[in-house]
C-alpha cells in the first residue's frame, strides 16, 4: 500500500504500526520519527513563521482564515506522481493541516480509487480510535489493537496513581502565549487524569482565547505553556519575547514559581501515540510526589530543563520550570 500522510500525528501513527516503508509522502511539519524527515514533502506553509512573534503569527493566521485562504499548500503534481492508495487527513482544524476540501479536489483528478481517511479525534479515546482506524484501513487491525492496549495501560496507570492525590491543583494549560489561548480537545482530560483540575478548558472543544481577567479570576496554581506547533526551545525563546501584562505576574502560579514550558508540538498538540507521553509529563509536573522522574538527571530523548538559579540549568524531563 502507498500511503500519503497530511498530518504529523498520522505520520507518527503509521510509523508506530511499523508501516513507515509504505509512506510515500508526508507534510513539511512531519519531524518524528527521524525517518519521516527523509520522505518527500507534499505540503508547504504559505506563511513563513520562523521569525515571527506569537502575536504576529496569530494575526497572520486569523487574517488568512477570514479571507477564506488556507495557510497550507498541497503539491498536487507530486500527489499525482506518487499516486497513493490511502491519504490520511483531517477536517478538525484548518490551522493544523491542508483543508479537507482541498484534499478532496486534488484526489478527484487522480486515476484509480484512492481512499481518504479523515481522522477527527477530540479526546484521548478518539486518539486511540484513530490508531485503530489506520490499522483497519491498512489491513493490520491486530497490530493496532496491541498498540492501543499498551497505550491504554499507561493511561490507566496514570489515572489510578493520580486518584490517590490529596489535592488537585488548578491548572492552566496555555496553548498560545499572545493572545492567551486555553488548550482544548483532549488536553483538559489529560490534566484531570494527571491529578489536576482544569477549570478553564472545555473537554472535546477547540482551544479558545481567554481574557486576563478570566485567567486571573481562575487563579491557576500551575501553568503549563504548550504553544501549538512550538517545540521546547521555541517556547522558551517565545517566553522571553512576550510582554506579559501585570495580571500575569499576580497569578498564583507565577508568584510561586509553578510555570512550566513543554514541547507542545511533540506531546500535546498532535493526537498520536506520543500524546500518552504528554499525559505522563503532566503527571510529573502536577503530582511530582506521586510520579517520580522517569529519566535520569542527565536527560534523555527530548529531556527538559529546570532552572537551578543563577542561570544554571539541569536536564529534567520534557519541560522547563520557568522563573519570572
Amino acid at each position: 500500500m502507498r500511503i500519503c500522510s497530511l498530518l504529523p500525528s498520522a505520520t507518527e501513527i503509521v510509523f508506530s504500526l511499523r508501516l513507515g516503508d509504505q509512506l510515500v509522502a508526508v507534510t513539511h511539519e512531519c519531524d518524528f520519527p527521524a525517518e519521516a524527515t527523509r520522505l518527500p514533502k507534499i505540503t508547504r506553509s504559505s506563511i513563513d513563521h520562523s521569525g515571527s512573534s506569537s502575536r504576529q503569527i496569530d494575526t497572520h493566521i486569523t487574517q488568512a482564515l477570514h479571507r477564506g485562504s488556507s495557510i497550507y499548500e498541497l503539491d498536487q503534481e507530486l500527489l499525482k506522481e506518487l499516486d497513493p492508495d490511502l491519504i490520511l487527513t483531517q477536517e478538525l482544524c484548518d490551522v493544523c493541516a491542508v483543508a479537507y476540501g482541498a484534499v478532496q479536489e486534488a484526489v478527484r483528478v487522480l486515476d484509480g480509487e484512492q481512499k481518504i481517511l479523515s481522522l477527527e479525534p477530540t479526546s484521548l479515546g478518539d486518539v486511540l480510535q484513530s490508531i485503530q482506524q489506520v490499522g483497519q484501513f491498512t489491513g493490520l487491525p491486530e497490530r493496532a489493537a496491541h498498540l492501543v492496549e499498551e497505550l491504554q495501560k499507561r493511561i490507566d496507570r496514570v489515572r489510578t496513581v493520580a486518584a490517590s492525590a490529596s489535592h488537585q491543583p488548578r491548572v492552566f494549560a496555555m496553548e498560545w502565549l499572545d493572545p492567551p489561548f486555553v488548550a482544548g480537545h483532549w488536553v483538559p482530560e489529560m490534566v484531570d487524569l494527571a491529578g489536576g483540575s482544569d477549570g478553564l478548558g472545555r473537554r472535546g472543544s477547540p482551544s479558545f482565547t481567554a481574557s486576563w481577567d478570566q485567567i486571573g479570576a481562575y487563579s491557576p496554581e500551575i501553568i503549563v505553556l504548550m504553544p501549538c506547533g512550538f517545540d521546547l526551545d521555541r517556547t522558551i525563546k517565545e517566553v522571553d519575547r512576550v510582554g506579559f501584562p501585570d495580571e500575569w505576574y499576580r497569578l498564583e502560579a507565577v508568584r510561586s514559581g509553578q510555570v512550566y514550558a513543554v514541547d507542545g508540538s511533540a506531546y500535546f498538540n498532535r493526537p498520536g501515540p506520543r500524546i500518552v507521553d504528554g499525559l505522563e509529563i503532566l503527571a510529573e509536573i502536577i503530582q511530582p510526589q506521586l510520579f517520580p522522574r522517569q529519566w535520569s538527571p542527565e536527560g534523555g530523548p527530548g529531556g527538559f530543563l529546570t532552572c537551578l538559579g543563577g542561570g544554571v540549568f539541569k536536564f529534567y524531563f520534557f519541560a522547563k520550570k520557568i522563573k519570572f
